[in-house]
């Protein structure tokens, strides 16, 4: 039987109304399994960073803790405004009984060192609590700058503690562009202008100026820092102010730290109190979102994991 051209029209918009209809419930089902996903991660979120533990445990005292880590230097893991802004929020809070630092870092800007360390005499004094370090693999350079400051400061036997130095390096090439035949060509207005230039000799009263008003003035700087914040409990050593590391257990003897312990032991029995909570620079939303994919994949797995070898212990 031949249908009409009116009766074709009206199959072929039915059909576009079923195919999008089809297409809308797709959307549907797509959108709420995202919405789902973005639920999963926000509840692994806010399980794994106790976020309602936290607003109970600001109600009774605790102990605040700080966490830094990496480089020292600005927009560097240790930056010192977001270092000094934690350790501000750290020692501000109403029922903060102490604050204790715990930082992982081989060193870093002394500007930015100093910077963080005359924080964190400030703060001492205009909120009068203590601060306590822990050092977890290794404290450094710019890194033991800072933590001088403290109150006490507490390490691992295996910790790396020291390098009391300052440190400018550079390379010359002036023998290699003379073998190649190329010839340096610098500019300056200014008679010292290029005294770091590589491919330049090294002058003589250019030496003796970094080493005496750079390097040996910001060494002063260091031990001055050192001395005021550690005082009698510093050794006679006389190795201790010349770079050199020590592990945890010799700098204690050193009086470079206070003894061997690490945060847990001194918020229960230094401090006296067994509520922590921690202060530590925010993550983005991206680096939330990642850590959260791959914790939940990883307790999948690992549930899949104890389930099966639960079911072969039961076979």
């Amino acid at each position: 039987m031949k249908r009409t051209t009116d009766e074709q029209l009206a199959d072929i918009a039915q059909e576009f109304v079923r195919q999008n209809k089809s297409k809308r419930r797709w959307r549907i089902i797509f959108g709420l399994l995202f919405v789902g996903y973005l639920s999963f991660i926000f509840y692994v979120n806010v399980s794994e960073s106790g976020i309602l533990e936290v607003v109970l445990k600001k109600e009774s005292p605790f102990v605040a803790e700080v966490v830094l880590s990496g480089t020292i230097q600005n927009s560097g893991s240790i930056d010192a405004d977001e270092a000094i802004e934690l350790l501000r929020s750290a020692f501000e809070s109403e029922n903060a009984e102490a604050v204790i630092l715990r930082i992982n870092s081989p060193g870093g800007s002394p500007v930015q060192s100093s910077r963080i360390y005359k924080a964190i005499v400030r703060f001492k004094k205009q909120f009068d609590k203590k601060i306590y370090v822990v050092v977890e693999d290794v404290c450094a350079s710019g890194c033991y700058y800072i933590v001088s400051a403290a109150d006490e400061i507490y390490a691992d036997e295996s910790s790396i503690i020291g390098s009391i130095g300052v440190v400018m390096s550079s390379f010359g090439a002036v023998d290699a562009i003379k073998k190649l035949g190329i010839k340096r060509r610098l500019y300056t207005a200014g008679k010292y202008k290029g005294l770091l230039d590589s491919f330049s000799p090294e002058d003589e009263k250019t030496l003796i100026h970094i080493q005496t008003n750079i390097l040996d003035k910001s060494h002063k700087n260091f031990i001055d820092a050192v001395k005021a914040g550690r005082g009698d409990r510093l050794s006679k050593h006389k190795d201790l102010f010349t770079g050199l590391i020590w592990l945890g257990q010799d700098a204690n003897k050193l009086g470079l730290i206070d003894g061997i312990a690490d945060a847990n032991y001194i918020a229960k029995h230094i401090i006296g109190i067994d509520s922590r909570i921690l202060f530590e620079k925010e993550k983005t939303l991206l680096e939330q979102l990642t850590e959260a994919s791959v914790k939940g994949a990883a307790l999948a797995i690992g549930d899949k994991l104890t389930f099966q070898n639960l079911i072969g212990s039961l076979q």
